[in-house]
């Protein structure tokens, strides 16, 4: 049985070499919570999740207060036990936000884990409908000084020329027409035999706001669009897809499978994008997708390809994950030993096992917030 013998957390802020903006924030640097799980056979798995900008401290504190005393002796494939301990344990402190994002770390460690001690790279142990390449869509199309409309049609040709039949860019920071001028520039680039879509990142506050820029957008075709409410105003993304015919994405923040239903009952997203690294781990995700499938709705992962392309390559009703090509805005694989390829629009799958890469111990020395014994981030908090 594979015993989970000790447990090590830490946190990292990463900073990105360029300011780069939303429709409604700039980003300057991103913090990462971490989790490593260790058996008594000397397997180990890794987990991890984005915080935010701020307080990426936060998850490892979590993982210390909450959480550790519930893993340690315990069988690591227990996995749907310790899933419903820890989620019992933080009713009170958790349920969403960096708790739920805990959990979630913890729960992706595990199936890592046990990935790695069964001999088989993650998507073959979840059960794959791919077993070498997953389609991608190239994730860009960000607000920088001086990028026009031109510009960024430039961008996105660039990914078609690598064989990307999908991308998405960036919508809602500027006027209505400011906005379509930027669309129909991305339009002329690429063509319609792409499928573009385009992210609010929840900046539109109401559905007469926000009817504004879909009725001039719907003529281009998007694939769908994005998050265009905050995440808790189910009612509006409802009521906007009832009006447009654009499809409606979301869920992206959204944590548990109960929450991401009562969207679906009420009609407000076409597609859902829950992370795993948010939801409650690849666990919950599973729930989320299967649960989605029922109701005729696919499911495109949020960021994270390195996690999320074995869970697509394992569900049948996940048609794409969400790739950035660089480090530039989502710079997690900078934190990693290893990196997935792309080959003509699709990523190549690890065929080692578990993920199928660790963690670059000496960047995580470089960016640590937290500070163990070896100068690096981790810190052993379960043995």
């Amino acid at each position: 049985m594979p015993i989970i013998t000790s447990i090590e957390v830490g946190a990292v802020r990463v900073p990105l070499d360029t300011v780069t903006s939303f429709s409604n924030r700039s980003v300057r640097s991103r913090d990462f919570g971490l989790v490593k799980l260790h058996t008594a056979e000397g397997h180990t798995g890794i987990g991890f999740a984005y915080v935010g900008t701020v307080a990426g401290e936060m998850l490892p504190l979590a993982v210390e207060t909450l959480f550790a005393r519930l893993l340690t002796g315990r069988d690591s494939l227990e996995v749907e036990a310790l899933w419903k301990a820890m989620y019992q344990e933080a009713l009170l402190q958790g349920r969403a936000g960096v708790v739920m994002r805990a959990i979630s770390a913890i729960d992706i460690a595990l199936w890592d884990l046990n990935a790695r001690s069964a001999g088989l790279p993650l998507h073959k142990y979840l059960g794959a409908t791919d077993l070498d390449s997953i389609a991608a869509y190239a994730s860009g199309g960000y607000y920088l000084d001086g990028k026009t409309p031109q510009k960024l049609g430039e961008e996105l040709a660039g990914y078609a020329a690598m064989g990307f039949k999908a991308m998405k860019m960036k919508t809602g920071r500027l006027s209505p027409q400011k906005e379509e001028d930027r669309l129909h520039a991305a339009r002329d680039a690429v063509g319609y035999d792409v499928a573009l879509m385009m992210d609010v990142n929840n900046g539109w506050e109401d559905l007469t706001q926000t009817l504004q820029y879909v009725r001039r957008f719907e003529k281009y075709q998007p694939y769908f669009i994005e998050e265009p409410f905050l995440t808790d105003d189910l009612d509006n993304h409802a009521r906007l897809a009832r009006a447009t015919s654009i499809p409606v994405a979301t869920g992206e923040v959204e944590t548990g499978h109960w929450r991401q239903k009562t969207l679906l009952d009420m009609g407000g997203a076409a597609i859902l994008q829950t992370d795993a690294a948010v939801c409650g781990g690849i666990t919950e995700w599973r729930r989320v997708a299967q649960m989605a499938s029922g109701y005729g709705v696919t499911v495109m992962p949020h960021a994270f390809h390195d996690l999320h392309a074995p869970l697509v390559a394992s569900m049948p009703n996940a048609p794409y994950a969400e790739m950035f090509l660089d480090d530039k805005v989502f710079n997690f694989s900078r934190l990693l030993d290893r990196r997935m390829r792309h080959e003509n629009g699709r990523i190549v799958l690890h065929q080692t096992p578990g993920l199928g890469f660790g963690f670059d111990e000496a960047i995580l020395r470089e960016f640590a917030l937290t500070r163990g014994d070896n100068h690096g981030p981790w810190r052993n908090v379960g043995r």
